[in-house]
């Protein structure tokens, strides 16, 4: 029989033993096992790289020219977008220790129509490849894809300034909304949206440092990577969209948009490349991997990562997500504000669940094994769900919408909690925390005696 004990190393991390100890379960298969020590290879610069690759994109662009388009000026935007994301910062960090100390990921814990689909069809063929070829290849291709994607933003910023005469006209323009009440209107919940734009990779994350070297390549990583590539790209995406008031007479949001206006047809290719590859960049990384590993969790006997993946870039399709960009209002208010405050009680509960009712201590093979301290009632932790859909309930019970302006009444979907909405994803977070916390301590967790021998280092 293979022994269920678990290797503590002198860094802090852990190993299964015997990986054959869960060879055999049918919550696992070999992509989903712990990752093996000698297979933990990524280093600070490569997390850094990743946050450059995932945060150097269209949408990122967007969300601060966004922010322009609803009214506010350059220094509105920056700070609002890098508090967010220093907001964020928290979350992932501490969701992303347990994927470097166990090794687990996050699920344990412009032409005629037919050209445009022939040529989304190629790129989208060309990102399923890259799936394909495995984590590895991902890690290769955002090392190399990070920095050209940087060089290309930059490149696009200089092209306005030279047409707008510089910084000087750009950084006077004032805000429409000032500083009094129509600002502080807005900014609560454009803050949330900001928050929410990395909320999924706040719980993903250890999809990602599972293979970390340590606790502080990835974290010093994370830290280079994420607030300072999101400020960068903001304050870029920023000084651009302001420029093209000046230059056009109309705050042009799209990057894609923009590039179509230069002259020079060279800088137009250049620029949709640069687009393209930017678009990969943050797709597979951040919106592909941690689907696949969750389908794969799903139904690990059917599916494995690179399969999980087809599946992913297909109904990525179907939920048509270019709809979302169409206009910053929804884009911000409806989309992220919601969806961010689903996932910000989901944050709280995990947060609470490793932290202060595991205390950082996990049974590996007991995460993959029927019967044992994680099955809890039939293999559902009540607690964490009513804890979930309690803190969802209290961040987007109350959405709503300006008139005219998306799905949601006026009024909210249930009037007494619309005044919560505009903090969803603050909400969701301390709702789900509190209440998972108060609902284990009411009602403690009976573990089943340890299916694992003593632990050995």
């Amino acid at each position: 029989m293979a022994s269920l004990e678990q290797t503590y190393h002198p860094d802090g991390r852990v190993e299964l033993t015997d990986p054959a100890a869960i060879v055999d379960s049918p919550y696992g298969n070999a992509e989903l096992a712990p990752t093996r020590i000698s297979e933990r290879r990524w280093t600070t610069y490569n997390y850094a790289a990743l946050w450059m690759g995932m945060a150097h994109n269209i949408p990122s662009y967007l969300l601060a020219a966004g922010l322009v388009a609803l009214g506010m000026n350059w220094l509105q935007a920056f700070l609002t977008i890098t508090l967010g994301n220093l907001i964020v910062l928290v979350p992932l960090l501490l969701n992303s220790h347990a994927g470097t100390k166990y090794g687990t990921e996050s699920s344990s814990v412009g032409g005629h129509p037919w050209t445009m689909w022939l040529s989304f069809a190629f790129f989208w063929a060309l990102q399923m490849w890259l799936i394909w070829r495995g984590i590895e290849g991902l890690r290769r291709f955002e090392n190399w894809a990070a920095p050209l994607v940087t060089l290309a933003f930059l490149a696009l910023m200089i092209g306005i300034l030279v047409k707008a005469g510089g910084f000087g006209p750009i950084l006077s323009q004032p805000s429409k909304l000032g500083w009094d009440a129509d600002f502080w209107k807005i900014f609560a919940p454009s803050l949330m949206g900001m928050i929410a734009f990395w909320a999924t990779l706040s719980l993903n994350m250890p999809d990602f440092t599972r293979f970390g070297k340590g606790q502080r390549q990835q974290v010093i990583g994370q830290i280079i990577g994420l607030p300072t590539t999101m400020s960068f790209i903001a304050l870029v995406s920023i000084i651009t969209t302001s420029g093209t008031v000046i230059v056009y007479g109309t705050a042009i949001w799209d990057p894609v948009e923009l590039t179509r206006r230069f002259e020079n047809p060279v800088v137009v290719t250049i620029g949709l490349v640069m687009a393209i590859l930017a678009t990969m960049s943050c797709n597979v990384a951040a919106n592909v991997v941690s689907p696949s590993y969750d389908f794969a969790n799903a139904l690990p006997r059917w599916l494995n990562f690179r399969t999980a993946g087809l599946l992913t870039g297909v109904i990525g399709v179907v939920i048509q997500p270019w709809r979302l960009i169409a206009d910053p209002e929804i884009y911000i208010f409806v989309w992220l504000s919601f969806y961010g405050g689903l996932l910000a009680s989901v944050a709280g509960v995990l947060i609470a669940g490793y932290w202060f009712i595991d205390r950082t201590n996990l049974h590996l093979a007991d995460l993959y094994l029927p019967n044992s301290r994680y099955w809890y009632s039939g293999g559902w932790n009540w607690r964490a769900v009513v804890a979930t859909l309690f803190g969802s309930l209290l961040a987007v019970g109350g959405a709503y919408s300006n008139p005219g302006a998306g799905p949601f009444p006026e009024n909210g979907l249930i009037p007494f909690l619309q005044p919560l909405y505009d903090y969803s994803w603050i909400v969701g977070l301390v709702v789900g925390f509190l209440a998972y916390l108060a609902l284990t301590l009411a009602s403690p967790i009976r573990h089943p005696a340890p299916t694992h021998a003593t632990s050995t280092f």
